[in-house]
This record gives structure tokens, C-alpha cells and sequence, in this order.
């Protein structure tokens, strides 16, 4: 576990209408679902105290950019809200969760629920694919993972 940072970590997936997060423990071991958070006024607010109850030293936001790598207006959405929580003093890094809602969906099929079923609980997964993987890059290579983000005066 050389270069492995200690201390709990949220995991942000954010969407059009829905944030799922997910948090690990302390070491870094397991990330596990919290809960979903409506993506409407007051959600920067609601992840700052979940952060707070956590006492989170870190809030890992996933980064969706395109298979081909290029940027979308999602990639752009989830930097923008990435920078308002910096904004709001958290320590805020994006990671690339290309396939985060993907392997979400997987799971939860796999589990035997049809998607009609999972919506509820599908960006919560996704979230913790993100930050697990995240994790696991971080005890891999000894670095933290994705990039920090510098705080922006703008809500998306």
C-alpha cells in the first residue's frame, strides 16, 4: 500500500437528473453506495454534508468523456460541478469513468433487476465503480488518481 493516502473518500457520479454517491473507509478498501442525491438547487449543499458526515478528505468526481476520448456536454457538466465543490472548499479530483454506468448496469442485470429496477439505485453503483477504480489506480501506481480541480465561482 506504498503512497496510498488514508482517509474516506466520496465518489460523485454526476448526471443530468441524478448525483450518485458512494464512499469507501478510511483505508481505501471498499467502496459502498450512500445515496442519490436529485440534481437541482441545494446539490452542491447536499454533497458538502454528506462530505462533512463522511468526514471525507476527498471527493472523487467522475469525468464522462467519450469512448473516442473527445469531450461532451456531459464531460463539461461534471467538470463545472466539480469545480463548484472546489469552489466550496472541498478537495475535489475528476477521474475518467468512461464505463462507470455501463459496468453499473452490468452489475445490477447480473444481480437479476431490470433497469426499470435499478434506476433508483444506478447512479449509486456507478459511483462506486468510479471511486473503486480509483482506489484500485491509486494502490496500484502510488498516485492519486484522475486530476485536482481548481475551484470555479460558477454553478453549472
Amino acid at each position: 500500500m506504498s503512497g496510498f493516502r488514508p482517509g474516506v473518500r466520496l465518489g460523485v457520479d454526476v448526471g443530468t437528473a441524478r448525483i450518485g454517491v458512494a464512499r469507501c473507509d478510511r483505508d481505501g478498501l471498499l467502496a459502498v453506495p450512500v445515496e442519490t442525491v436529485p440534481r437541482a438547487e441545494g446539490d452542491l449543499a447536499r454533497i458538502g454534508a454528506l462530505a462533512e458526515e463522511y468526514d471525507a478528505v476527498e471527493l472523487v468526481v467522475g469525468l464522462p468523456v467519450a469512448l473516442s476520448g473527445r469531450e461532451t456536454a456531459s464531460t463539461a457538466d461534471a467538470r463545472g460541478f466539480a469545480e463548484a465543490l472546489a469552489a466550496a472548499g472541498h478537495r475535489v479530483r475528476l477521474v475518467d469513468e468512461r464505463l462507470s454506468t455501463v459496468s453499473a448496469h452490468s452489475a445490477l442485470r447480473g444481480s437479476g433487476r431490470s433497469q426499470r429496477s435499478s434506476r433508483s439505485i444506478v447512479d449509486q453503483v456507478a459511483a462506486v465503480v468510479l471511486l473503486q477504480q480509483a482506489l484500485d489506480v491509486e494502490k496500484s501506481t502510488g498516485n492519486p488518481p484522475g486530476v485536482p480541480v481548481a475551484p470555479s465561482q460558477e454553478h453549472p
